[in-house]
């Protein structure tokens, strides 16, 4: 039976103990938000209900490589980018040039991105509330180019913090921050062109 107290890692280690229904629910447990994860980086819904899928395929598969000294949530966001990231190679998806190459000034801390999105667009839970900014917002991040748009989306609508985001996507983690100063200039810009209207000259 479901327990919310019982960690995602007491999840697996259950499972892989022979606990068959505890790998339900840890499906359950990240059902929504690691979906909307596969939308948003992929672009299609019937696409990422099929990676979702292939992610808890592969978390059955991989369960015993799993190092339960380290988070859950993480490791199976990793498994679900990569194969987010071969579904796009295979589907040859376009990619956009950035409109902008890169974004300086941030704080130390590495969160300044977050004050420039609240100057900029509408916050995630603000633009729920109306379908059609909501659609706007998802049009726009899905525009980006995938190396952009994959940090973006990890960092701002997932609150991974960029030590993980790097482990996920394995580069550095300078170029997590440079990704994601050139993911949000980009974001801005885009947001701009669709929400102004075009002025005469």
């Amino acid at each position: 039976m479901a327990d919310a107290k019982i960690t995602d890692e007491q999840l697996l280690a259950r499972y892989q103990a022979g606990e068959t229904e505890c790998f339900e629910q840890l499906v359950e447990r990240y059902r929504q938000e690691l979906f909307h994860f596969l939308v948003r980086f992929v672009g299609n819904r019937a696409a990422a209900e099929d990676l979702f899928q292939e992610s808890f395929l592969q978390v059955h598969l991989s369960a015993d490589t799993f190092d339960p000294t380290k988070r859950f949530k993480p490791w199976l966001f990793t498994i679900a980018a990569n194969k987010a990231r071969d579904y796009l190679r295979r589907s040859n998806r376009r990619q956009a040039a950035p409109l902008s190459a890169s974004m300086d000034g941030a704080g130390e801390d590495g969160r300044a991105f977050i004050d420039l999105l609240e100057a900029e667009v509408p916050q995630p839970g603000a633009a729920a509330e109306d379908a059609e900014s909501a659609e706007a917002v998802r049009q726009t991040v899905a525009s980006l180019p995938d190396h952009l748009r994959e940090v973006l989306v990890l960092a701002y609508f997932n609150q991974f913090a960029y030590k993980e985001i790097a482990e996920m996507l394995g580069i550095p983690l300078g170029t997590v921050k440079s990704r994601l100063h050139a993911a949000v200039g980009t974001f801005a810009e885009l947001w701009k062109s669709r929400t102004q209207p075009v002025s005469g000259t």
